[in-house]
This record gives structure tokens, sequence and C-alpha cells, in this order.
């Protein structure tokens, strides 16, 4: 563990991340300075802080705070082309995430699990797998940051890490690192997309590489990038190689050192979709590696319930079963759901706020997999022209969520699926928000 004590430690950013390792380095013992560019309006928080002696700034990062800092611990909304780490960088500061830094203050094994898409339901699987067997704890960009952490009798961290907080690690070496896929994204913030992919191939390569790395099979980019690993590589979603994990149209299967076995059915998961099997086959792997017996996983896997607004079963009345997807504010995340679902009748409600993207493929996934499209929202008419166009004609207009809902249960299919593949502001504060009437009305409706 790195010693701190009497170091000056400068922390970027009022944020959850922030506050936390503002108060673990203040108790090994650090001169602590937390610097954050907006006014500070949580002034419980600030008061915490303040009563611990560690001196705040709001309102600009002032070259008065720069001055000797030995360590800087920054936080994941600041890029790395911003004027406060360029200043850092010219006065040879070194600077490292909050997870870096506790890293450096634990030595509790890490489970990492990064990747544009699937993080946070892959994380929250394996960390309740994990939990048959062991004191493990959800963190990073679920559950708390691990500088909360460090101190508690746990035997792992099974942390969701983003690029931001990857992009500075310099020592973080994980137990097992997960890469569950790779597409653009973050790319401002990067500063191109290569810069996004070195971000998180860091935990996959060099001094940091994990002692397990998993990969993606189906992803391009990752099956490319594996073809240097050694024997501590494990791939999911084909049956490639002698480590992996896999599933054919019953089971998913593990495999490792050539010797297969059934791991559970696809019958038995609570979570439904090509997308969550592979996050299924994810968590099985880290069980597996971590010793956890198969009964154990397979038990877990049938308890596991989605998190919310990610393909979210809500319930059942008469013959139909509602899923909440509200998460999905753009059509490649409403593809993925929507694709989940075939040879059933689905009701699909869509539209929102548009993002003005590309509809071509959403469109042609609507036509194999949805029998009737209910559409609200500003989105409503562009949507409509689309799917038209296509040759997609079954489209149900409605004013309020509500009223969808309850033309959803009108038309009695097997499904109703809230996927809007658009912003909620048009009519909800959040994705979060709309999920939540979509639900509470459902429920109502019971």
């Amino acid at each position: 563990m790195i010693d701190i004590k009497n170091k000056k430690i400068l922390v970027l950013g009022f944020s959850k991340s922030g506050i936390a390792a503002a108060i673990l380095a203040k108790k090994r013992g650090a001169e602590v300075y937390l610097t954050e560019s907006k006014e500070i309006t949580d002034y419980e928080k600030l008061k915490q802080l303040i009563d611990l002696g560690i001196i705040v700034e709001s309102g600009g990062h002032s070259d008065e705070f720069l001055k000797d800092t030995d360590l800087a611990i920054t936080s994941p909304g600041i890029p790395p082309y911003s004027e406060i780490i360029t200043k850092l960088k010219e006065n040879n500061v070194e600077i490292i995430s909050e997870l870096e830094f506790a890293y450096s203050q634990t030595k509790i094994p890490f489970v990492v699990i990064t990747g544009t898409n699937g993080k946070t339901t892959t994380t929250a699987l394996t960390n309740h797998i994990f939990q048959k067997k062991f004191k493990s704890a959800e963190c990073g960009n679920i559950g708390f940051p691990p500088s909360n952490l460090v101190d508690d009798d746990l035997d792992y961290f099974i942390c969701e890490a983003s690029s931001y907080q990857l992009e500075f690690t310099k020592t973080l070496k994980p137990e097992i690192a997960v890469w569950t896929n790779f597409t653009p994204d973050h790319i401002d913030w990067h500063g191109g997309l290569e810069n996004y992919f070195k971000a998180k191939a860091k935990i996959f390569t060099g001094t940091q590489k994990a002692k397990y790395c998993v990969l993606n099979a189906k992803d391009n980019k990752l099956k490319e990038f594996s073809s240097d690993f050694g024997t501590e590589l494990f791939m999911f979603g084909k049956d490639i190689g002698k480590n992996c994990c896999y599933h054919d149209e019953n089971s998913i299967f593990y495999k490792q050192n050539g010797q297969t076995e059934e791991i559970i059915k696809l019958c038995e998961c609570t979570l439904i979709g090509e997308h969550n099997y592979q996050n299924i086959e994810c968590a099985i792997i880290c069980a597996k590696l971590a010793g956890i017996e198969n009964e154990k996983i397979r038990q877990a896997i049938m308890e596991f319930k989605a998190p919310d607004h990610r393909l979210q079963k809500i319930t059942t009345i008469g013959k139909t079963t509602f899923y909440n997807d509200s998460k999905a504010t753009n059509p490649e995340a409403s593809i993925v759901a929507i694709d989940s679902f075939s040879n059933v009748d689905v009701a699909l409600i869509a539209g929102g706020r548009d993002k003005n993207t590309d509809l071509s493929e959403f469109c042609e996934s609507v036509k194999k997999h949805i029998k009737t499209v209910i559409l609200i929202g500003e989105a409503t008419e562009r949507f409509e022209h689309d799917l038209k166009k296509s040759g997609f004609n079954n489209i149900i207009k409605e004013e309020t969520m509500e009223s969808a809902i309850d033309k959803g249960i009108e038309l009695n299919p097997d499904v109703v699926l809230l996927s809007p593949a658009c912003a909620s502001f048009d009519m909800f504060n959040s994705y979060e928000h709309r999920g939540e009437v979509f639900k509470d009305y459902v429920l109502s409706r019971r």
C-alpha cells in the first residue's frame, strides 16, 4: 500500500468519488485539499469534509490550491485535456483516478468489469453470485466508490469501471478483468477512438494486465485484440479455444482446459436475450475462476433480478408480460431489447425526445420481431414516417404513457415492451422517471 501520511493530496471534484477519496486520504494521514469548479450547494457534505479538516474551495480551481501538491486524485467527469489537468501535468504532479487510489490503499482483490455496454448488469450479477460464497461488494460506477470500502471486511471488490476511471490508472492490476464489448463512445472526452480503446485496454496489457482476462468472442475488435493472450485468457459468446463460456439454444456451458460442463439451462435464467446471456457468461467465468461451485452459481442466476430500467420484467397481467427497458435512450439500445424476443406477439412502446439518429436498423428489427408499435412523445411523426417507409404499418399513436399501457393491455399480446429508442425529456425528468411511471401504472392495472 502507498504511504501518503503527511503528503499534500489534491482531490479534483466534489463528486461522490471525490468525496470518498478525500475522506480516505485524510484517514490515511494526508493533508487534503478538494477543489470544485462549480459552486457547492450540498452544505451537509461540505460541512462533513470541513469538520474532518479537509480544505475545500469551489467556484474554480485556484493556483494556490495546486502549489506543492504531491498527488492529485481526479473525478471521472474531468477530461484529460481540461485546464486543471494540463496545469498539474505541467507541474509534474502525478494524477490518478479514485479507483487507482482505492487500489493503492488495500490488499483486497479486484474483479474489474468494463465495456461500452452491459457493465452494470454484469457487475450486479457477478457480485450476486460471489455473495453465495464470499464477502463481496459492488463498487465503482455501481454502488459505492471503492474508497468508501477499502477498510471493510471483504474478500472481493466487484467493480464496474468506465474508461474515465481507467484512463488515470497506473498500477491497478485486477485479479480478473472483463471487457464486455467495444463500440465508439466518449470520443470527445478521450480525444479520439484509439485513446478510448487504450484506456480500457490498460488492465489487459503490460504491467497492469489482470491475472485472468475475459473478452467477448463476438466482438471483432476484442477478438483481434485477444490474439496475443496466453492461457489466462477466457472468451465468452462462442465455443472457442480451451477456455470459454457459451450457450446453445438450450443451455449455458463453461469450458476450462478443454473440459466442458453445463452450468444452467436458458429457461432457468431470469435475464433474457442474447446480450443478457453474454452478461451471464461473463459472470459465470468470474465465479468459476474464484472457485464458486456450480450449484451456487446456478441458484444465484435463477434468483437474480435485472437492474431497474434494463429489460426489467415488471409483472404479468393475464397472458401479457410487461418489460421496462426505459434505459434504451437510442435506437441501438432498443434493437438489443427488441431482438431478445422471437416468435411471440410483442407490442412495443417507443418514442420520446428525438435524437435524430438513423432509424433504418431499428425499423428492420421492428419488422422482424414486433407485431404492434405504440408511439408516444415528440418523435412520433418521424418514427411513424420511417417505420411506414420500411414497410411496417401496424402503428398506434397515444398521447401519454398511461394510455399507451392501456392500449397494450387491450391488445392482449404476449409481451408489452417499453424500449423508447429516445431520450425522455419531452415528458419525463429522466429515463429513470419514465421507467418508474411505466412500472407504477402497470402494477396499478393488475
